[in-house]
């Protein structure tokens, strides 16, 4: 996954943004309110509260007036249950509080990954049409019969046409939905099963960034 991490405690950050790294994900790391609202939008946020140009959940707030619904993890000092009630009515989707285990934390990561994951959301690429409740994708109208690896990758893709998804993004989304050891098959195998079945030009292979859905 892309994390957002809100951290100006330089060992807490570089401790998280490693040990996340280290499991597959992507890590953006930002020292300041402002630097966090102009980063580039995340699949999961970290923040942190107290920050030298403001608090964490002022930004929170702001996400979740702006309609921004990535889920959110508040990692933080303050204990109190009206600490934890004010972050969850702010749009938090999970409290850690400081100090805490950085295997907890990316347990909790894939947690409210797969917690907060899309319930229902339909969309084409050209003549691929996906539904995601139904985990159930047409290509000219026709059925496609896709196993669970197959479909988790495509879904992961079609999440935004375009974008180039690392091979880490794509295996750590695997790993939210609990799939990381549902099959030996390597990316590349599962993509070359996708391109026979929805034809070659459709997913194209980034040699060293990863695999993009083409618009």
């Amino acid at each position: 996954m892309n994390l957002l991490l809100l951290e100006d405690d330089h060992d807490l950050g570089r401790a998280v943004a490693d040990h996340c790294s280290n499991a597959g994900h992507v890590v953006h790391w930002c020292r300041q309110v402002a630097e966090a609202w102009d980063a580039p939008p995340p699949d999961l946020a970290l923040i942190d509260l107290h920050l030298p140009d403001g608090d964490g959940l002022d930004l929170l707030r702001l996400w979740r007036g702006a309609g921004q619904l990535w889920p959110v993890i508040v990692l933080t000092a303050r204990d109190q249950v009206s600490d934890r009630i004010r972050g969850l009515n702010a749009g938090a989707d999970d409290y850690l509080v400081k100090p805490f285990d950085l295997d907890e934390l990316l347990a909790r990561v894939l947690a409210v990954a797969r917690r907060t994951a899309p319930a229902a959301a339909a969309g084409s690429v050209g003549g691929l049409r996906l539904d995601t409740d139904a985990h159930q994708a047409w290509l000219d109208g026709a059925p496609v019969d896709l196993t669970q690896m197959e479909w988790a990758v495509l879904a992961c893709l079609a999440q935004r046409p375009g974008r180039i998804f690392s091979r880490g993004e794509i295996e750590g989304r695997l790993q939210a939905l609990g799939l990381a050891e549902a099959s030996s098959n390597s990316l590349e195998v599962i993509v070359s099963r996708l391109r026979k079945k929805l034809g070659g030009g459709l997913i194209s292979t980034h040699r060293g960034l990863g695999y993009r859905l083409e618009r």
